[in-house]
């Protein structure tokens, strides 16, 4: 099977499968092009934000669990290295906030500060961590005062590596009967290089070393530019692969792009001629969810942007991120008064219906189990 035709070719996710995966595909884990339950319904993917983190600590086996019971399309892990040189899922290279080590005495001496991403940030650093040390650690909730009822699990989690979430959704997979894809995000790829723990080299190893990551869905994002360009010339195009360019708005600019004396910032990468250079090494364009409906001084959402046809038009699936079940998070037409930090299903499922309205081809939820709802089961 050939690469994913283009939307700017009268892409259609409803023309794209015409026929149901039988069992037999699946055990054989068939290419996700012919298998992906969404694609054959024809709705737009639901990935799993980091697990089921509104549900469960994220970035752990058991957020990954809960998503996929849910039904999550994907699940994503954050990718970072360790001081040996092992990828592991932490959202970023500070551990202070999703971790109990500030509380483990035998590494204080190891708090200190770093330049991350162009931002100094304070606290115990991934890449000061040997893999053994680190699994010595247990994963806590990020947001307390938020999801508050997430921090009956703290303590109870290790930090997974990038094989073990690939070991454990090619058995989930298997268990269930279904493709599951992953989502990885190469984090902060212009720091670890610095530091001489390059991310790609190691991750295209554990791509090739695992059969599931051979022939199930995958989709590799990042918010730099240079290491997509690399892995396109190493996996070239397949049938289950897609690159993932994500964007923020504004005039910040791609760490590697300033590390490299570039003037490209995310604000021209989402321009009709911008996304046409994205679309010569990557597939989707990944922006913030206000970047495709923004909301007013109200706080209320306004007009779709032209954001999605841009993109389709130049031959982009669009896949935003990230919606969130909380009022705090959701914009002012879908709260229900209930206090900023209430779970709000029926504001959030409405919420994302809005922007499936508007054209988007995926989208990363915190609740992937809402996000199924939202788009139909």
């Amino acid at each position: 099977m050939g690469p994913f035709p283009s939307p700017g070719r009268a892409f259609s996710r409803r023309r794209f499968i015409q026929t149901t995966a039988g069992a037999a595909a699946l055990a054989a884990l068939a290419p996700f092009a012919a298998a992906t339950p969404a694609l054959q319904a024809g709705r737009p993917l639901v990935f799993a934000h980091r697990g089921a983190s509104a549900l469960r600590p994220e970035h752990t086996l058991a957020s990954y669990a809960k998503a996929i019971l849910d039904g999550a399309d994907y699940i994503e892990p954050d990718l970072v290295c360790t001081r040996d040189g092992v990828l592991v899922a932490r959202h970023e290279s500070n551990l202070i906030d999703t971790t109990d080590v500030a509380g483990r005495p035998e590494f204080a001496a190891r708090r200190g500060k770093k330049t991350v991403d162009g931002a100094v940030h304070e606290g115990w650093f991934v890449d000061d961590f040997t893999l053994a040390e680190l699994k010595t650690l247990r994963a806590v909730e990020r947001l307390p005062l938020v999801r508050a009822a997430n921090t009956q699990y703290d303590g109870q989690f290790q930090i997974p590596t990038w094989e073990e979430i690939i070991d454990f959704v090619a058995a989930e997979s298997a268990a269930s009967g279904r493709l599951i894809g992953l989502v990885p995000e190469l984090k902060s790829s212009t720091y670890f290089a610095s530091v001489g723990l390059a991310l790609e080299d190691r991750f295209l190893a554990t791509l090739q070393a695992h059969e599931y990551t051979r022939r199930a869905p995958l989709e590799i994002q990042s918010f730099e530019v240079a290491n997509l360009k690399y892995l396109r010339t190493k996996l070239g195009r397949r049938a289950n692969l897609r690159l993932m360019q994500l964007v923020v708005g504004g005039a910040l600019r791609p760490s590697d792009v300033v590390a490299a004396g570039g003037q490209l910032s995310f604000e021209q990468m989402l321009t009709p001629a911008g996304m046409r250079d994205i679309a010569a090494y990557a597939d989707v364009v990944a922006p913030q969810h206000r970047s495709v409906i923004p909301v007013g001084k109200d706080e209320r959402l306004g007009a779709p942007s032209a954001l999605v046809e841009d993109a389709h038009r130049a031959g982009l699936l669009v896949h935003t991120w990230t919606f969130r079940p909380e009022n705090r998070f959701l914009a002012a037409d879908f709260r229900d008064g209930k206090g900023e930090n209430a779970r709000n299903e029926a504001g959030s499922i409405a919420e994302m219906q809005r922007y499936i309205a508007a054209g988007i081809d995926g989208y990363f939820s915190d609740d992937p189990g809402l996000g199924r709802r939202a788009a139909g089961a």
